[in-house]
């Protein structure tokens, strides 16, 4: 099979004045490309990253024994004997008079925090917390939007071996409870409120609310970050403004933990019942985005990185670990698209310099929908637009380049929280294929498998990692015998880890992500990936948002319905419905034309952009909300009621 021509391939000077290629001189691959260092990445696991731990001079209180003393997944024991802190790496590259992070919001206005103030706060804070009464593996929460305050209260809680967890504040408070209450958190950081869309969103009583459901708070810190006054109220507990904390003149210290000791939990989407924890450690998570972050994005010393994301969305993670690297990192607060200035986070990249810029692809198409331009502000400095949370199709490539810069690398990645990092994505030096990603990341042995447990290449598979990751879950929070933990990641294949999507490896080595694979359409045997249909309907003009589903029946049929938003003015008549059908015939092929193609009022999402496919389905098949979905985790819970009625009357009608 003939290998297609890239979109676009590296400048040869940048890729071989990138870090990578510093990395791969300093193992002794100099001559090496992408595919050679990538197969040495995954056989030899140990050798790999014990380089990664040299070039990036991890510091440690004791050092470790051997890199990998036991390979088995689950139960891979890295690093054993190694003693060190996340949070003094955090912060130990930057010099005091570099700006550490910036902090935007959607209004346009900012502020610039430097190493040294950062350092002062973060150890204020911990100095606080240590009063409280917070120790090694004591809890410490946030309700707290993507600001300044949540990065200093992370390292300050990490600072200390405390296990950090943080929800952002468009949670409700019973959403925001049903994630910390498991986690019997010691203190409570909250906000007083959070921009979006023009509007200040007061969140003091929902801070109450959330703080009378925690039992086990000893005390909750309140952040002024929008202005708003914290009136006296009726606490459960001790209350300590963020103002007073953070001020405190205290040394900067750092507790040595083990290399698997718990850095954070971050939560599963919860689309039915009570979200799991899933618990990460400070070494894993440490080499991991230092991988990820200094050798695939090319970030260090001068460097600035801009992602937009909420804090409870594993994004937010790699926001904070962009310190790692001594690059600056961007905090931004509000709607990535506000109605008063759309093109908000192009202009405050250009202002700034920010040499990375992150986004999904719901954003790039909507800015491209829309006639946004984002090149009428000055642009030069970025030289990657990493795109994560769902497939990103073809159609979005050229855009970027006429768009953003002609020689800016489009890194689409596809990860996941469960390892907090990405599985494939893009390097300084991989070519880059309109609607694939580039190659698998450094040290994932990643494979698609057939149902039988083979590799397939060209063909498509399951999503699997057939060798261990530092940064793959310690345990999942309340589950001590790991039953839980084993079975969502290892009961399919044994002892090879599978993820749920639904991929290609190809045979020129770039990885294309088709969907979650409880989600993929199977009609008459043949398997279809819901974004390839997803990414010839949403090209149209007419279309806002699409969302296919493939739905088993009791009698056996299979039911494969469409349904779209049509743009603001567009009604879906038939010539449209026959314009669609055309568009997926030649678009994809003719075994994804759907079933019917239906008008909805809505998508239904997670709070982190991914279409609910599956709860939709489950509703379309008869099962009860209850049982498909946490309302409060969907960014339009009324629409919920639209499917369950719309598989409801369906049902009748067959009875």
């Amino acid at each position: 099979m003939s290998v297609p021509d890239p979109f676009m391939t590296p400048d040869p000077q940048a890729a071989a004045d990138s870090n990578l290629m510093d990395f791969a001189r300093h193992v002794g691959m100099s001559g090496a490309d992408y595919a050679d260092l990538y197969r040495w990445s995954v056989t030899d696991l140990e050798g790999f990253w014990g380089a990664v731990w040299e070039y990036f001079d991890i510091d440690v209180d004791t050092p470790y024994e051997q890199v990998l003393a036991e390979e088995r997944m689950p139960g891979a024991r890295w690093f054993p004997g190694a003693t060190l802190n996340y949070a003094h790496h955090a912060l130990r590259n930057l010099a005091d008079d570099a700006v550490a992070v910036i902090a935007l919001d959607e209004t346009g206005s900012c502020y610039e925090v430097t190493a040294s103030h950062l350092r002062a706060q973060v150890a204020g804070v911990a100095a606080t917390l240590r009063e409280l009464g917070v120790g090694e593996g004591d809890r410490v929460v946030g309700y707290l939007p993507n600001t300044p305050h949540a990065i200093i209260a992370f390292l300050a809680a990490a600072s200390l071996g405390a296990v950090w967890s943080v929800c952002g504040q468009d949670y409700a408070p019973k959403a925001a409870a049903d994630r910390f209450a498991q986690l019997e958190p010691t203190v409570l950081i909250a906000a007083d409120g959070y921009l979006f869309n023009g509007t200040t969103h007061d969140r003091r009583d929902a801070t109450l609310e959330l703080a009378h459901a925690l039992p086990s708070l000893k005390a909750t810190l309140l952040v002024g970050h929008v202005g708003l006054p914290w009136p006296s109220r009726a606490y459960p507990s001790l209350v300590v403004p963020w103002e007073d904390a953070s001020t405190r003149i205290e040394e900067l210290t750092w507790a040595p933990v083990p290399f698997d000791h718990p850095l954070w939990v971050v939560f599963s989407s919860g689309t039915t019942g009570l979200p799991k924890g899933i618990v990460h450690g400070h070494g894993g998570v440490l080499l991991e985005h230092l991988k990820t972050l200094g050798l695939h994005s090319d970030l260090g010393p001068g460097e600035r990185l801009l992602w937009y994301t909420t804090t409870h969305w594993m994004m937010w993670n790699l926001v904070a670990s962009t310190l790692l690297t001594g690059a600056a990192t961007c905090t931004y607060d509000g709607s990535p698209a506000p109605l008063a200035k759309p093109d908000v986070l192009w202009e405050l990249a250009a202002r700034h310099r920010v040499t990375v810029f992150g986004t999904s692809p719901q954003y790039l198409l909507g800015m491209a929908k829309f006639g946004i331009d984002p090149s009428v502000h000055d642009l030069s400095s970025i030289r990657v637009v990493g795109c994560t949370g769902s497939t990103l199709p073809a159609s979005a490539y050229p855009w970027v380049c006429d768009h953003v810069g002609e020689r800016v690398l489009l890194a689409s990645i596809s990860g996941g929280t469960d390892v907090v990092s990405g599985f494939a994505g893009s390097a300084p030096n991989t070519p880059v294929w309109a609607g694939e990603l580039s190659a698998p990341h450094l040290g994932v042995a990643l494979a698609a498998y057939d149902a039988e447990g083979f590799p397939v290449v060209d063909r498509v598979g399951e999503l699997v990692v057939t060798r261990p990751m530092p940064s793959m879950p310690l345990y999942f929070w309340n589950d001590p015998d790991g039953t839980r933990y084993r079975d969502a990641y290892f009961s399919f294949y044994p002892g090879v880890w599978r993820h749920g999507d639904w991929i290609t490896v190809t045979s020129h080595g770039s990885v294309i992500v088709h969907g979650r694979s409880d989600s993929t359409l199977n009609r008459n045997g043949v398997r279809l990936g819901s974004a390839d249909i997803h990414d010839v309907v949403e090209r149209l003009p007419e279309i806002a948002e699409a969302l296919v589903i493939g739905a088993e029946e009791d009698d056996g049929g299979y039911w494969m319905p469409l349904f779209v938003v049509p743009a603001a003015g567009v009604t879906l008549d038939d010539t449209l419905r026959d314009r669609i059908r055309e568009a997926i015939r030649s678009g994809a092929s003719p075994r994804h034309v759907p079933d019917e193609i239906l008008e909805a009022p809505g998508i239904p999402h997670t709070r982190t952009g991914k279409k609910l496919e599956v709860p939709v389905k489950r509703l379309l098949q008869g099962a009860p909300v209850e049982q498909v979905v946490d309302l409060a985790t969907v960014d339009a819970p009324d629409l919920i009621a639209y499917y369950a009625r719309l598989g409801a009357e369906r049902r009748d009608r067959s009875a």
